[in-house]
């Protein structure tokens, strides 16, 4: 859409400069045309924003308001000094002013270069799938982020079956470093619309960005993201400085999954919401948790959210099964001995299913080697009650989410393969479902292939 709005913006604003050198090139006849070129363009844009089919209509806005300031600017000159105006318009300075009109439109319209019009992908389930959210405040928790004495918030997106008619086991998810809560989109409401409730929560400060309770974006936090992309990409830090890094990250997201996780319940057991509940549709939230069954619950994450899932699936006695996409079991480690992990010694306790790219199973291999003993992953896998791996061939890190698919352009910055994304993501999503239908809903086999 981006595209071909600024193709008739540009053919506009051409349209513009011919009627000013053959036909219309009167200082008054051109005040008049720059008005009404700015209308039509103003109205085509809206067209676009309010058509149903136009999903993320805020990529949008920001041209949308440069437009509007055009609008008013060209209507106020042609109003005060149309009847003013003689002579010829100058021919170069009409041609500079369109140039500039479309320099200014192509950048404010740069949301809509970067992210697509995706709208999810098609879902088996035989239900609709609605969305309501809310903000969590824990004041038990300062947010150490914030300098204002602030308690901690965590936002908790709602996906859930239309007109449900049982109650429907509980999928909680969290999403990777610098991820936001939109980042597995299609999972969530592919599980619900084949009878699950699924809760994404955002982790503030480590998600790409996420909102508080007074409205405000709060944005990643700058030393978070730094770190994190230096761990992963260099060997400046040594092993016991990850250790301590990553346990601090894992202690705070680890918290707030908690935190969700005991909230829910508690409101599930009074049936109210509490003040910690931060909600404009409190009737709304309590009708999905008054069909949602905490006695099965399921824990899902990409990246570093697998990883909190993992911690928190070894922590609480209350989760069936955990999934994790491409992610290191950072949890799992529980201290260094001459500069080598120690990995928790307790078998992990529920199920848990591995996805990993072929090329992060290679150098696993190569670990093992290189170290004398098992990458965490495999040593999880290898000491679970029932531990599985899926190895996934051609994919990078960021095609097991939607990035792909909602910003084919910031995927290739973060990893992205060679695969179909949107074929790509059908599948794991479908064995994402298979994998939670066997272990909370007691349907189907798993058939879980050791590569794909």
């Amino acid at each position: 859409m981006g595209t071909i709005y600024l193709i008739i913006f540009l053919l506009a604003e051409i349209a513009l400069i011919v009627l000013t050198f053959t036909k219309f090139g009167q200082k008054t006849s051109w005040l008049k045309n720059r008005t009404i070129t700015s209308l039509t363009e103003g109205v085509i844009l809206l067209a676009i924003i309010l058509l149903p089919t136009t999903y993320l209509k805020w990529r949008f806005l920001a041209a949308m308001l440069v437009l509007v300031i055009r609008i008013a600017i060209a209507g106020i000159v042609w109003l005060a000094s149309s009847k003013k105006a003689e002579g010829n318009k100058n021919k170069a300075l009409a041609v500079i002013a369109s140039v500039l009109s479309v320099a200014f439109v192509a950048v404010s319209l740069a949301p809509a270069f970067v992210f697509s019009n995706y709208n999810g992908l098609k879902n088996t389930g035989s239900m609709n799938v609605k969305e309501t959210n809310a903000i969590l405040v824990d004041k038990s928790r300062p947010d150490t982020f914030e300098n204002d004495g602030s308690f901690r918030e965590v936002p908790v997106h709602f996906y859930y079956p239309e007109n449900a008619a049982e109650k429907y086991p509980l999928i909680v998810f969290s999403h990777g470093a610098f991820g936001f809560y939109l980042s597995n989109y299609s999972t969530y409401t592919e599980l619900a619309s084949n009878g699950y409730i699924v809760a994404a929560l955002d982790h503030p400060h480590h998600a790409f960005y996420s909102e508080d309770t007074q409205g405000n974006t709060v944005i990643v936090d700058s030393n978070f993201i730094n770190t994190a992309m230096t761990i992963g990409n260099t060997d400046d830090f040594e092993t016991e400085e990850v250790y301590a890094i990553t346990r601090e990250w894992m202690k705070l997201r680890t918290d707030d999954e908690n935190f969700v996780i005991d909230s829910i319940e508690k409101a599930i057991d009074s049936n109210t919401l509490d003040d910690s509940w931060y909600t404009s549709d409190k009737e709304t939230i309590l009708s999905v948790l008054s069909v949602t069954d905490t006695d099965k619950i399921g824990l899902l994450g990409h990246s570093m959210g697998g990883a909190t899932s993992v911690n928190v699936g070894r922590q609480r006695s209350d989760i069936d099964a955990v999934l994790v996409l491409d992610g290191t079991m950072l949890g799992e480690y529980t201290g260094i001995e001459n500069g080598k992990y120690i990995y928790e010694s307790e078998p992990y306790p529920v199920p848990i299913l591995d996805f990993t790219k072929e090329k992060d199973y290679i150098d696993r291999d190569k670990y093992n080697k290189e170290n004398g003993y098992p990458y965490v992953n495999e040593y999880v896998i290898d000491n679970a009650v029932d531990g599985r791996t899926a190895v996934f061939s051609g994919a990078e890190h960021m095609d097991f989410t939607d990035l792909p698919l909602i910003s084919p352009m910031l995927a290739s910055v973060f990893g992205r393969g060679d695969v179909n994304n949107e074929e790509f993501m059908t599948m794991i999503n479908g064995i994402v479902l298979d994998w939670f239908n066997y272990y909370l809903k007691n349907e189907g086999t798993l058939d879980i292939q050791a590569k794909y």
